[in-house]
């Protein structure tokens, strides 16, 4: 009966992504997910590394399954995550890993490193605010028609994270409702990780999804695939 549970399980994840038409991509799109460590899932940075290439995250989960379910688009799919970056650190490589990239979607996930960072490295909400705005108004300058996901970035109490929750997490909120007021002003689909995160702790613990509340389980980084398909179908338009 649990492999039977388990088969059904997968059968169902497939399907979810597989019927995803994901209507702003056509022939030839790039697809490029950005961020930090949660995107970057330990990818190669090497060009030549092709199993690699995409990290193993949420990001390698959708780029194989669409891929392998629409051969006949032949979209590239661009990892650019890196790890500890907060969004001060999206702006200084912003031209050559995003903009220079010309994407027809770009995914954007940034802010937990912006909320627990400390020291120098320490960053008000108003430059969070200002940097993120700024990036968003000049990529939609330079990259007209471009189509942009922006996920809410998401914290759970696991190990370190589980005595200063309170605190991490009102940090944490600033920021979620600052990307929030972002999505409305530039019209564009919000994925609530922490929304799924927080329903998905009442089926199983909380490090079963993020192992050490900030980065996702296997299980956690299918969660958010099957979130960002869906918002993704559901948010984005025809080209």
């Amino acid at each position: 009966m649990r492999y039977l549970s388990v088969l059904a399980f997968l059968l169902v994840s497939h399907s979810l992504i597989a019927q995803e038409k994901l209507p702003a991509l056509a022939q030839h799109s790039v697809v490029l997910f950005q961020g930090d460590s949660i995107t970057d899932g330990g990818r190669a940075r090497s060009g030549q590394d092709f199993n690699h290439t995409m990290g193993q995250d949420y990001a390698y989960i959708l780029s194989a399954r669409i891929g392998a379910e629409h051969p006949e688009w032949a979209v590239t799919f661009v990892n650019r995550g890196i790890s500890g970056n907060r969004v001060l650190d999206l702006a200084a490589r912003w031209q050559a890993d995003t903009l220079d990239l010309k994407p027809t979607l770009l995914s954007i996930l940034v802010g937990v490193n912006d909320a627990l960072a400390t020291g120098e490295r320490a960053e008000s909400v108003e430059q969070f605010t200002d940097t993120y705005d700024q990036l968003l108004a000049d990529t939609i300058k330079e990259l007209p028609g471009v189509q942009i996901v922006l996920g809410e970035p998401f914290l759970l109490p696991v190990g370190k994270h589980k005595e200063p929750y309170a605190v991490e997490f009102a940090e944490l909120r600033k920021r979620q409702a600052v990307v929030a007021q972002l999505a409305e002003k530039y019209h564009l689909p919000l994925i609530h990780y922490q929304e799924i995160f927080d329903r998905a702790c009442r089926k199983a613990p909380a490090e079963y999804w993020l192992w050490d509340g900030v980065h996702p389980s296997y299980a956690g980084h299918a969660l958010m695939a099957e979130e960002w398909a869906r918002i993704v179908r559901k948010s984005l338009p025809k080209p």
